[in-house]
């Protein structure tokens, strides 16, 4: 959240090299024996017991059939025990040189690409297909080359929660999109998960990379499909040498990769838990059921609080801007009161010179501002938010809080008024540094690691932490996020650089840019809100692990014509809405969100702490839609359609709870305005 929270670009990742070339086709003659892999099954349940090499193929057991990988060239195929063959993989899109002989390991095959100076094992692990290439010097590859088998008719991708889009679908082609353009970083910003995946026909596949810090995603359009090209940059001086990919087939539902993504997460020991999160700050618990609002003005007072108590709203996360008027003790309490969330907005990434700060959130203490800059490979320092000041380093931060406590000193501070909840912003989000400062070096996975160990000081603290649009790494350490459930469009960022058209940050106590209202370009619109390219991957994956929240800039007014289809998505999704309120607004807008927050309320409640067991739709041009969580706890059937189906009215949206005799009905269109 920014205005006093100075803007930043939302840019996805940065361009990289585009290597060329294809790997030559060879042939190599070996035949051997290789360790017996317990536990790896194919669809009809018979165990396919060890994998083997031969003929310049190594072909390795998965879950539902086996995997076979051409040594000479990288591709990988598949053949289900179902019969046929899928193209997992074309070949590297970089030319490796001539592949060294194939040796034995336990479960599965290595081999080296000399000229690369490049190691590549590929083994079977709990049905999947795990290929790890550790590289001798810097350099690049290209690989996987995914969606080129001609059966390919669907692409998954973790933009935000989640979209599933026809790979012969022009519109996502087109340029405007920004899908075929600059590549997007798995390790953090424009994808919220580092996974894919891609339907053929009656099956699918799901791409993971463990080691996403370093690569990147991209999709051209051949011949009329969307085909996904990973990069992976080896950089010792970044600790990247490793590079990590894992191949699954799945039955090519549209959430199957995200359920690959949450059992290797669980697998792990990287999977989060809200209920966990629960029984550690009872304070998370009001979470459940909570709509989320920014206040501004008099909606931060006790008499707004009062308001929102008689409105009959029986829970709120609420936050306020790191302005000069932050929310007042007693309001504080009268919030809390009300059993309430409050929380303000910080951010421990940006510095400034405190004298001319935009925000006190930028204001530093001695000298942490310049000293602590991120310094690029140039020497410079990194750019803050909103061109203005620099991105501060993690690990100068690090190096300092057990003598200087800058964070903890920060943090007392702004909780002093009471508040039990923390808006941490970009933490769990945004960009990742490499800091070249010789004061305090750092990596990108040092960056990363410094991230979550503070957030999970904050945590511990007692804080119902969250952050901006929180990364699937950081599942851990938050209990919500704003951000992860918006799929956002190529378009918005200039949108948003429009102050005419978008708003500014006028006046002080409503600003423009929050409260103005917005109608998408009808691409945009599309892109981004349009149900039948919908679908929960992010709640697939983490639902039941933290609370999935839209960007705080999109606050459900802001974005009128798209209201009715935002209230059906986040009560299928069974996640808030998120509002901004000032004086005004909640006398305007108080009834309609007292309305949606009863509808929602009793079945967050029950179902927040699940899993999300079941996406399906169930009309052919995917405007009826339906959920289920945990073993049946939550059963939720959205309409998206102009007429009558499956017993829910167009524009409606019906849940029925496990104990309900009959299920619960909501018309958007009756209650927004």
């Amino acid at each position: 959240m920014r205005s006093i929270f100075p803007t930043r670009s939302g840019t996805p990742g940065r361009t990289r090299s585009q290597s060329r070339g294809r790997a030559a086709a060879h042939g190599l003659a070996l035949s051997l024996a290789l360790a017996a892999l317990a536990g790896c099954t194919t669809a009809s349940g018979v165990e396919v017991s060890a994998a083997r090499a031969g003929d310049g193929e190594v072909t390795v057991p998965v879950r539902g059939g086996t995997a076979v990988i051409d040594t000479a060239s990288l591709a990988v195929r598949a053949r289900p025990a179902s019969g046929g063959e899928l193209e997992l993989s074309a070949p590297a899109a970089t030319d490796l040189g001539r592949p060294g002989p194939v040796t034995e390991i336990h479960g599965g095959a290595r081999w080296t690409y000399p000229a690369k100076e490049l190691t590549v094992t590929a083994v079977a692990e709990r049905g999947r297909l795990r290929v790890t290439m550790a590289a001798g010097r810097d350099g690049e590859v290209r690989w996987p080359v995914t969606g080129t088998d001609a059966s390919a008719t669907d692409l998954q991708l973790p933009r935000g929660e989640g979209l599933d889009i026809p790979v012969r679908d022009a519109f996502w082609s087109a340029p405007e999109r920004g899908l075929t353009g600059e590549p997007m970083d798995l390790g953090s910003g424009a994808l919220t998960m580092p996974m894919w995946g891609y339907t053929y026909g009656k099956r699918g596949a799901s791409y993971l990379v463990p080691t996403d810090i370093g690569t990147s995603l991209g999709f051209a359009s051949v011949r009329g499909g969307l085909r996904g090209t990973a990069t992976h940059t080896f950089d010792g001086g970044d600790d990247t040498r490793a590079y990590t990919v894992t191949f699954a087939l799945t039955d090519g539902d549209p959430v199957a990769p995200a359920v690959d993504y949450r059992d290797w997460l669980s697998e792990h020991g990287r999977l989060g838990s809200l209920r966990d999160k629960i029984r550690a700050n009872p304070a998370d618990g009001k979470l459940l059921g909570a709509f989320h609002a920014y206040l501004w003005g008099d909606a931060r007072t006790p008499q707004g609080m009062a308001e929102l108590r008689e409105l009959g709203v029986s829970r709120m996360w609420l936050g306020y801007d790191a302005g000069t008027d932050p929310m007042s003790a007693q309001a504080v309490r009268a919030a809390k009161r009300n059993g309430y969330l409050v929380g303000p907005y910080d951010s421990f990434a940006n510095g400034q010179d405190a004298a001319t700060a935009d925000s006190p959130s930028s204001a530093w203490p001695d000298r942490v501002y310049p000293d602590y800059c991120v310094i690029d490979a140039k020497g410079k320092p990194e750019t803050g938010f909103g061109n203005r000041g620099c991105y501060l380093s993690s690990q100068a931060f690090e190096q300092a809080e057990p003598t200087k406590h800058y964070l903890a000193e920060r943090t007392r501070h702004m909780v002093a008024n009471g508040a039990d909840s923390y808006f941490l912003d970009v933490d769990a989000a945004g960009d990742l540094f490499r800091d070249h400062s010789p004061r305090h070096k750092m990596t990108k996975a040092q960056d990363r690691a410094h991230r979550l160990a503070r957030m999970k000081r904050l945590q511990d603290g007692g804080l119902v932490l969250g952050s901006e649009s929180a990364g699937a790494w950081a599942n851990q350490v938050v209990a919500f996020d704003h951000g992860s459930a918006t799929p956002v469009g190529n378009g918005l960022w200039a949108l948003q650089r429009n102050k005419e058209v978008w708003g500014g940050y006028a006046p002080e106590k409503a600003p423009k840019t929050f409260f103005k209202p917005v109608d998408l370009p009808a691409d945009l619109a599309r892109e981004m809100y349009d149900p039948k390219y919908r679908v929960p991957l992010y709640e697939t994956a983490l639902h039941g692990s933290l609370v999935n929240v839209e960007r705080w800039e999109l606050s459900f007014g802001k974005l009128p014509q798209q209201k009715k289809t935002r209230a059906l998505l986040a009560m299928l999704y069974n996640i808030p809405l998120n509002y901004v309120l000032d004086g005004p607004t909640l006398k305007q807008d108080g009834p309609e969100l007292a309305a949606l927050q009863k509808y929602f309320a009793p079945l967050h409640e029950k179902a927040g702490t699940e899993r999300l067991t079941s996406f399906r739709r169930l009309t052919a041009d995917r405007a009826v839609q339906r959920t289920v969580f945990g073993d049946g706890v939550l059963t939720v059937t959205a309409n998206f359609g102009t007429t009558a189906s499956h017993g829910v009215p167009a524009g409606c949206v019906s849940a029925k709870l496990k104990d309900d005799r009959q299920p619960r009905l909501l018309c958007p269109g009756k209650v927004v305005r």
